[in-house]
């Protein structure tokens, strides 16, 4: 069994907590990180961009917790020691490779975004998580029968076109192109999800637009 908390998602900031042990991202204040600190073993970070990389939470999760390993991608090593995080609680990894912790293992892989990014499977002895944001397509990546995925949906294909259409009517920019682009709206994370998923498998839409979401706990379901 694998159990998660999605402490927040959104624009206003992205942190999950997954069975205690391992936190993904963090465009959060400390103090919302601060009560599971105990138990956590591992921060994976994903990219550089605010509301899921934040300097100052990344500076106290290292200074109160010597022992914190955190894990990313070569394009997050400096921005981490940039924060303060020391060099050595810090694993580098190679996307598609597979780095075990004994208690679990993971496997980074790229996602499209308009700066260097990627999602993350953990495998866990009671189950396996997909996880995957701010990423405009999942082209190529495959995650079978997995318990848990957490994944975008940042929007509805004909909310976001009658938006755009909407702004442009009255000359204005519509940045939604720029989200059509670099994020996954929810029409693909279900095709995602219906072509991955098991008959157990249960899902978590992230990163949601605000008008869909529904406060800091992500929409779920299972199948």
């Amino acid at each position: 069994m694998v159990n998660y908390e999605v402490v927040s998602t959104g624009s206003h900031g992205n942190a999950v907590v997954i069975n205690k042990k391992v936190l993904i991202d963090f465009g959060v204040s400390y103090k919302k990180i601060e009560p599971y600190m105990d138990d956590l073993k591992i921060v994976l970070a994903t990219h550089s961009h605010g509301d899921h990389f934040k300097a100052s939470t990344a500076r106290l999760m290292s200074l109160n917790k010597p022992l914190l390993r955190f894990g990313c991608c070569g394009w997050m090593k400096n921005f981490l020691t940039g924060a303060g995080v020391v060099e050595r609680q810090i694993d580098v990894y190679k996307p598609n490779v597979l780095y075990d912790y004994k208690a679990f293992s993971v496997i980074p892989f790229e996602v499209l975004h308009d700066v260097p990014n990627c999602g993350y499977k953990l495998f866990f002895p009671g189950g396996k998580v997909f996880y995957a944001t701010d990423c405009g397509n999942l082209n190529g990546v495959t995650a079978k029968k997995y318990d848990l995925y957490l994944c975008e949906a940042n929007y509805e294909d004909e909310e976001i076109q009658a938006r755009m259409d909407a702004k442009r009517a009255e000359g204005k920019y519509a940045y939604e192109q720029r989200a059509m682009r670099f994020h996954l709206s929810k029409k693909q994370a279900d095709s995602f999800i219906y072509r991955n998923a098991g008959p157990n498998s249960e899902y978590v839409y992230l990163h949601c637009h605000e008008d869909r979401e529904k406060g800091d706990e992500g929409e779920n379901s299972s199948l």
